[in-house]
């Protein structure tokens, strides 16, 4: 009986190597973090990882002091969680196979990872499981009905419709970067000791992968910022325009971009000084990104000009957002601006659009900035549509 115990100890080990080292291989394959996140999940849940029925991941926003539903992995439903281990059983997927399915994933998600990503948990003490989970550094089991009693009343699990399950912290180096809950929902499998142990070890790695992935977007987010502004630099607003066409083109979608410039900015500068011009430049920066949110993308082209991608937009609604931008610079109140000669700082802007205008990024850009020009040739303050004779 004790031989019998030890094989199945061994077997067990090798079976964890084994999915550590194909999850650890997978993990090195890139260092997006979505990427990242999908394939930890699928480790956790998949038949060939760890086989949990659910698992959800959530990372510490230190800005902020919350914590951040990130990723869910899982099925929704008793009904869905057949459907999907009955297809994954009959192609008899492997691990490699499941992680290669983040392509389709990403393009719907599923109801449990849309639940998930609307979570927000503050980080004290009375905030619930998880927050305890990332304040006190360890994993919370609960695993008996008498134990989740005492958690009844969280309302993130309430949300989760989570009963009997396990936590993890996610840990780099010497501090807490998130968090996983999982759990066996629908098959009501018992989560053993080993089964945590098994999580424990694997989040070790998962929070350090993690960890890499959050330096190495932050250095891609700083190379393609303007320092001054925090506004995407020129060289990055050229590569989102080509994307946002090629997908403007696959769609057969509009796209429409603005060109801007301050007017008269060097008289400002003349007489205010250049440090007070970089001022003007990060709070016209942050006026455009705060009334264009959610509808383009804001670069500055250079000096004191500004560019807006407006995707899936025709010429009427964008120079409707266009003349929003325009009146909020109007309407703000910039130091010194009494300088002016209007004794106002302004703006005037260009505007083209794909396809009407253009079939190509050099002419968009081109039509735009010729645009502007006549904006500026004609009054300034004032927006001008590119129209084709």
């Amino acid at each position: 009986m004790e031989k019998s115990n030890v094989q199945e100890r061994l077997d067990r080990v090798r079976a964890e190597l084994a999915i550590f080292y194909e999850i650890g291989n997978a993990m090195r394959s890139t260092l997006n973090l979505e990427e990242i996140l999908f394939i930890i999940l699928t480790g956790v849940t998949s038949h060939a990882g760890l086989g949990f029925n659910r698992a959800v991941l959530f990372l510490v926003n230190e800005q902020e002091n919350t914590l951040e539903g990130k990723m869910g992995l899982g099925p929704h439903s008793g009904e869905e969680a057949g459907l999907i281990w009955t297809r994954i059983s009959s192609q008899q997927m492997s691990l490699e196979d499941l992680i290669a399915a983040y392509t389709f994933y990403k393009k719907g998600g599923s109801d449990l990872d849309k639940a998930v990503r609307s979570i927000k948990v503050p980080l004290h003490e009375d905030a619930g499981v998880l927050a305890m989970t990332v304040l006190e550094g360890m994993g919370m089991e609960v695993t008996t009905d008498e134990a989740r009693q005492k958690t009844a009343n969280d309302p993130v699990l309430q949300s989760l419709r989570t009963e009997l399950f396990v936590t993890v912290p996610l840990k780099a180096k010497d501090k807490v970067v998130g968090v996983i809950l999982a759990d066996n929902l629908f098959t009501k499998k018992p989560i053993l000791k080993d089964d945590i142990r098994t999580l424990t070890m694997f989040a070790n790695h998962a929070g350090l992968a993690i960890e890499n992935s959050r330096l190495y977007e932050q250095t891609v987010y700083e190379a393609n910022t303007d320092t001054l502004t925090r506004l995407w630099n020129h060289g990055y607003f050229q590569f989102l325009l080509t994307e946002e066409l090629k997908k403007a083109y696959e769609s057969k979608a509009p796209l429409s971009m603005v060109m801007f410039d301050i007017d008269n900015f060097k008289n400002y500068n003349d007489a205010m000084g250049h440090q007070m011009g970089d001022q003007i430049l990060r709070e016209v920066a942050r006026v455009l990104k705060t009334v264009c949110d959610g509808k383009g993308f804001v670069a500055r082209y250079g000096g004191e000009e500004f560019a807006v991608i407006l995707p899936n937009q025709d010429k009427d609604p964008a120079y409707a957002i266009a003349e929003n931008l325009r009146m909020a610079i109007e309407n703000f109140e910039f130091k010194g601006q009494e300088v002016q000669p209007n004794k106002n700082l302004t703006i005037s802007a260009g505007l083209s659009t794909y396809p009407e205008d253009a079939p190509d990024k050099e002419k968009l850009i081109y039509l735009a900035d010729m645009a502007l020009y006549e904006a500026k040739r004609t009054g300034k303050n004032k927006v001008c549509a590119y129209r084709s004779k």
